[in-house]
């Protein structure tokens, strides 16, 4: 893995930066949830796009680099672990929901820097690891604009759960497979 100074300044590089910064008036507004909760909305909605744009600028301009591979997720994954705990610590989400968003995120996180030791690369985020994230991130939306109890939030609260343990699993697969391949074409 090999990060090149020049990626500091792409684009998509730039966004992922950028979305990390909004974690910063987001732990600032988060602390009186009641009074911001529509101000934390708009940040987390600007967040989701800037999540979107950058991967697709990335794809679309040929900018992908292995910073990029390495900051959005961690941006995702700040953004998640800011907003579960927070949620958390005010009894907006059960218990199950936040050991399990948590422990999914710590298991990736941990495998992700395993493989990279093992294969020296960074896998980038696949389908089903976004459509999780976005699973999540819409129960934390319903959550905090008061529809928790909701049919769609419901729906929402399960959905998050069952794609964490499925993305996991996925996950883990793609990373098993990622290393036969890698020892099997391995020059010696």
């Amino acid at each position: 893995m090999k990060i090149k100074t020049e990626d500091f300044t792409k684009i998509p590089n730039l966004i992922s930066f950028f979305r990390i910064l909004l974690l910063i008036p987001l732990a600032v507004l988060i602390g009186n949830l009641e009074e911001n909760r529509s101000i934390i909305v708009v940040i987390i909605c600007v967040a989701l796009v800037s999540d979107i744009l950058d991967g697709f600028i990335a794809r679309k301009t040929n900018q992908v680099s292995e910073l990029g591979k390495i900051i959005d997720p961690i941006g995702d994954k700040l953004f998640v672990i800011v907003l579960v705990t927070s949620l958390y610590i005010y009894k907006e989400i059960t218990d199950l929901y936040f050991y399990t968003i948590i422990l999914r995120d710590f298991t990736i996180l941990i495998g992700g820097i395993i493989l990279n030791r093992i294969i020296k690369k960074v896998l980038p985020s696949n389908l089903l690891g976004k459509i999780c994230v976005l699973a999540i991130a819409a129960y934390i939306f319903v959550v905090l604009i008061g529809y928790k109890d909701s049919f769609y939030g419901v729906a929402l609260y399960y959905a998050g759960l069952a794609l964490s343990f499925i993305s996991v699993i996925g996950y883990a697969y793609r990373g098993i497979e990622s290393v036969k391949w890698y020892r099997k074409n391995e020059i010696s």
